[in-house]
């Protein structure tokens, strides 16, 4: 009997430690995971020297652990602060392109524009002296007006247009009628008949027709920068819901847990988790891209079909043309005129021997290739040159700038879980949510319908962040802008709030901008502003014109006639 008990106590004993020896071989040593959770800047007080059971985790897996729920829930944090960061830099480069082009070309038409009036106002006091500064508010008020526009101002450019060549016509009228006595009354009458007459021959038109096409696309490009900017800093503020940062934190930090902290996540499990994440943001990637075709045929506008020489050349001919044009046709025109409007009383001065006549036709006839302005108009005019090459290689540059971010929503979680970067390349030897081992199963696909069955994330698909539908909103409304721009045609946005005042604020658009629109046309349009099939509208808009006159090329078709007049005039 007692040889049995010794031999049931022996068994017993043997059993016990046979039990210890596997629970010391089972929980292991937290001290790799205590060195990877001290580098993340955390204390190591209550930090277990090996693994504890795990019943109090929720959200690692709840076997032997080196996690505590206080670290737990400090490793949540982390993984959203991360994923915050992760996408702040992955997107960092599209955002530095839109804020970077936006300063760039906005700086450049302006001071195209300043410089422009500057240069122009310099040489006609320098020449003309008193007659000139008589009649400088005629240009000065066309450049203040597109400057105006430019900036964001409610301007019609047509009208606009329209006031000039008429004041212009008025002035003239007056100078080559110097007997004659004009009161304001008839002066408005002689207005009237620009049209009708066409004292300037057919240059109003083209040029008309040169400067809203070159300002609309130049404006709305800038604006389009602008949304691009905004749109690109807004979404990349990602609003982290709590299954996202559970899912997160499973992913980067429980292989802390487990005492592998060096493991990283599998790719594919990786994807699947961004893509829960970052369900939102990839339903931007429709319209984004819609909105970088519309960027890409305004681009095209502001381009050029031909090198800034090509363009300047008949430029100042036309504008000299116009002129000459009034001076050959000044006694029908004034004819018609005084048949229309009724004679005019004498001034009771009586023309110089000359004849003012004779100086405008001294002054403002054709000149040949050999009499080109070689003075300070030849040297500002070859320092636009240089200028415009310059603008060239920022157009080339921002059009690959702008292919390069086509589906830069949807390929975000691919970019965030490269290989070798985030995730193991290694398939068989990665974090796969529970162990090391393969990532058996499948990716879903981007978009936040798409993540119904997406195995790592919960997503709510029922519930679309507010914030990035008002953001695909903004890009539809700037979408539908540049593609009337790229035809010629110009939408003014309007607050509601504010009738008859734009909402442009500077040279772009404010949050108010994707209020409502009141579409102002120079031409029908070739792009349909119809959202039912915006792919091939844009497709068939790129067949539709090859490309369009510059910016550059209406400051030329305002500032270099009057260089060249100013050989001619002396």
């Amino acid at each position: 009997m007692y040889a049995m008990w010794r031999l049931q106590v022996a068994l017993c004993t043997l059993s016990v430690l046979s039990l210890s020896s596997a629970g010391e071989s089972k929980a292991r040593s937290c001290s790799e995971a205590k060195q990877a959770y001290n580098a993340k800047g955390f204390s190591l007080v209550n930090v277990p020297h090996q693994e504890i059971s795990g019943e109090h985790l929720r959200v690692c897996p709840q076997g032997y652990t080196c996690c505590t729920s206080e670290m737990e829930d400090k490793l949540n944090q982390q993984s959203k602060l991360e994923f915050e960061n992760l996408v702040d830099e992955s997107s960092h480069n599209i955002r530095t392109t839109f804020v970077s082009r936006h300063k760039k070309f906005d700086e450049f038409f302006l001071e195209l524009l300043d410089n422009s009036e500057k240069s122009l106002n310099s040489m006609f006091t320098r020449t003309y002296g008193k007659l000139y500064m008589q009649n400088s508010e005629v240009f000065q008020d066309l450049f203040t007006e597109l400057k105006r526009y430019y900036t964001g101002g409610n301007v019609n450019l047509e009208e606009m247009l329209n006031d000039f060549w008429s004041r212009l016509l008025e002035r003239m009228f007056q100078l080559l009628n110097s007997q004659y006595h004009f009161t304001d009354d008839y002066l408005e009458c002689v207005s009237k008949y620009t049209d009708q007459l066409k004292p300037f021959g057919d240059v109003p038109r083209k040029l008309k027709a040169q400067v809203t096409r070159a300002f609309i696309a130049a404006r709305t490009f800038v604006q389009g920068l602008m949304v691009g900017r905004e749109v690109a800093n807004r979404v990349a503020k990602v609003n982290v819901v709590p299954a996202c940062v559970r899912a997160l934190t499973k992913m980067l930090y429980c292989p802390y847990c487990r005492s592998m902290p060096g493991l990283k996540p599998c790719h594919n499990y990786c994807n699947n988790v961004m893509r829960g994440c970052l369900a939102n943001q990839a339903d931007l990637d429709a319209e984004w891209n819609l909105f970088i075709d519309a960027m890409l045929l305004v681009a095209d506008r502001l381009e050029g079909p031909f090198n800034i020489e090509a363009v300047i050349e008949p430029v100042d001919i036309k504008i000299s043309d116009a002129i000459m044009t009034m001076q050959d046709n000044s006694m029908q025109v004034s004819a018609k005129v005084f048949q229309g409007c009724g004679q005019p009383k004498p001034s009771g001065i009586g023309r110089s021997a000359r004849g003012i006549s004779d100086v405008f036709s001294a002054r403002f006839r054709p000149y040949t290739p050999e009499e080109r302005p070689t003075t300070a108009a030849g040297t500002s005019l070859n320092r636009l040159r240089v200028v415009w090459r310059t603008m060239q290689h920022s157009v080339i540059d921002i059009k690959d700038k702008l292919k390069e971010s086509k589906r830069f929503w949807s390929n975000l979680p691919d970019d965030i879980c490269a290989k070798g970067k985030l995730t193991e390349t290694d398939d068989d030897q990665c974090w796969n949510s529970h162990t090391k081992g393969r990532y058996f199963p499948e990716v879903v696909k981007e978009g936040l319908t798409n993540q119904l069955n997406n195995p790592e994330v919960d997503v709510d698909i029922t519930r679309p962040d507010s914030l990035i539908r008002q953001q695909i909103m903004a890009l539809r409304v700037m979408t539908n802008k540049l593609k009337n721009a790229y035809n010629g045609n110009d939408i003014y946005f309007q607050d509601s709030s504010d009738e008859g005042s734009s909402s442009g604020s500077g040279s772009g658009c404010s949050d108010g901008c994707t209020t409502e629109f009141v579409f102002v046309g120079t031409e029908a349009p070739v792009i349909g502003a119809d959202r039912s099939d915006e792919r091939a509208a844009v497709a068939a808009a790129g067949k539709s014109f090859s490309s369009g006159p510059s910016l550059l090329l209406v400051v030329a078709a305002l500032t270099l006639p009057f260089w060249a007049m100013q050989t001619q005039w002396r």
